[in-house]
């Protein structure tokens, strides 16, 4: 039975197509950082408007982003967009992903944890804190014990996003200083040496 893009399955191929664009990532990453305009995207992704805005719907369609709000610009109307939580694959919809999309999707987030921490070395951000965290750990684990380290993983970056909206509510009645970050986790097999 074909799939259609109201089943499960096709939502989850569908989201993977679209999260695997390098542009579609490059837009996503830039509104994880905050709202912005396809206008603003692409003046700050030196890509054309049309294909970034092409790109943004794209991105509405499959719940990725949202609109926040909009603003009249002379004599036409400025929308401003945020990421979704919808943007995350769960471990179940990363299973149903064909190998090949996995593949690029990875590859699109390596890249631009590469770019992330190469910015902020360039900038001196990374050294500005001294409990900055930045590890490397070989391990060798047998099934159960891969399993019990995706979980805590997982747990992790829910536990981030919670500190995320703890942080947020004390912002908006403080309205201190923010401290921009990423959070960068990799857990992957390695060939045999």
């Amino acid at each position: 039975m074909p799939q259609t893009r109201t089943s499960p399955e096709g939502i989850t191929q569908q989201l993977a197509k679209a999260l695997a664009h390098p542009l579609r990532m490059r837009i996503l990453t830039a509104l994880h950082d905050g709202i912005s305009s396809p206008n603003q995207l692409s003046q700050q992704l030196g890509e054309p408007l049309g294909n970034v805005s092409y790109h943004v719907k794209t991105l509405l369609e499959f719940d990725c982003i949202e609109l926040v709000k909009t603003e009249p610009r002379r004599g036409a109307v400025e929308h401003f967009y945020r990421a979704t939580e919808r943007a995350f694959l769960s471990d179940e919809d990363w299973a149903k992903i064909p190998a090949s999309a996995r593949k690029g999707i990875t590859g699109v987030i390596v890249q631009t944890i590469g770019e992330d921490i190469n910015r902020a070395m360039l900038e001196g951000t990374t050294e500005k804190h001294t409990d900055t965290h930045i590890s490397r750990s070989p391990l060798v684990l047998d099934e159960q014990g891969w399993k019990d380290l995706t979980k805590v993983l997982a747990d992790l970056l829910e536990r981030a996003n919670e500190i995320q909206s703890e942080s947020a509510a004390r912002l908006n009645k403080s309205k201190g200083d923010s401290i921009n970050t990423k959070l960068a986790v990799l857990h992957f097999e390695t060939p045999s040496e």
